[in-house]
């Protein structure tokens, strides 16, 4: 009798021992999977940081940016209004040659520190004085322009010549356009806050005050003194201009010839 040939054992045992199935394998848990998991986590770390790095660098740089602009731009206002301040007085008035000036004088100055009481009268060598003395205090640096019925006592705005002042003396009775163009001059100065390049009044000049030049209108005046030592007295002048008309252009052109720096005490107000 045939008998039928055997199976073959199969590739696992039954008792358990064989070999199993393999781990690891699609689907699977093992330890590829996690280290897969593991370095894509990284990854998006480190372009988190980098992108968080990179947005921290962006808003410094804004920041910087927003800040250095907040500095310059009073910077550029104070340029742009000296400009402006310059550009509106030249062209105020009449023209330098139309002005009819005189080329400017000079003559030793008297009367540094030298104070006298309020509402003591004062002779002075020249008429609109340009040196001398004076009262105590001077005029407020805030207002550039007086009329005859808000201007201060001549004593009071010699003092202000003594520190720096130029003072545009105009005779009471000059032509209303004189006038006028003295008033928009004035205006061209600061009054806010103190700087001393605006050390400028324009200032009426009375018949009960002295006797103005003949054929004049205005006379530009300056106390002048030796930068390097001011209390010299030796040094000292009063230097003035008469014009027969105003003009902006020659004030300015008077200003920067005298600047405030070289007067007797160019750092007092």
């Amino acid at each position: 009798m045939t008998h039928a040939p055997m199976p073959k054992p199969s590739a696992g045992r039954s008792d358990g021992q064989g070999a199993g199935p393999r781990s690891g394998g699609a689907g699977g848990s093992g330890k590829g999977g996690s280290g897969s998991r593991r370095d894509r986590l990284a990854s998006f770390e480190k372009a988190r940081k980098a992108e968080q790095r990179r947005r921290t660098i962006l808003l410094l740089s804004v920041c910087v940016v927003v800040a250095a602009a907040l500095l310059a731009y009073p910077i550029y206002l104070v340029a742009k209004d000296s400009k402006a301040t310059a550009a509106g007085l030249a062209s105020i008035g009449v023209p330098v040659a139309d002005a009819g000036c005189d080329p400017v004088a000079e003559n030793a100055a008297t009367g540094n520190q030298e104070h006298v009481a309020e509402g003591t009268k004062v002779d002075y060598a020249q008429s609109p004085p340009d040196s001398g003395k004076h009262y105590p205090s001077p005029a407020s640096f805030t207002k550039h322009f007086y009329s005859t019925d808000d201007r201060p006592a001549i004593e009071t705005l010699v003092h202000n010549l003594e520190h720096g002042y130029t003072i545009a003396w105009y005779r009471a009775d000059a032509p209303a356009d004189d006038v006028t163009a003295l008033r928009q001059a004035a205006s061209t100065f600061g009054s806010e806050t103190y700087d001393p390049t605006q050390k400028f009044i324009a200032a009426p000049y009375e018949t009960t005050d002295g006797t103005f030049p003949e054929g004049k209108d205005v006379v530009l005046a300056r106390w002048t003194a030796d930068p390097q030592n001011p209390g010299d007295q030796t040094k000292q002048k009063g230097v003035r201009q008469l014009c027969t008309r105003v003009s902006g252009q020659a004030i300015s052109d008077f200003m920067a010839q005298y600047p405030y720096s070289s007067s007797p005490e160019p750092n007092a107000a």
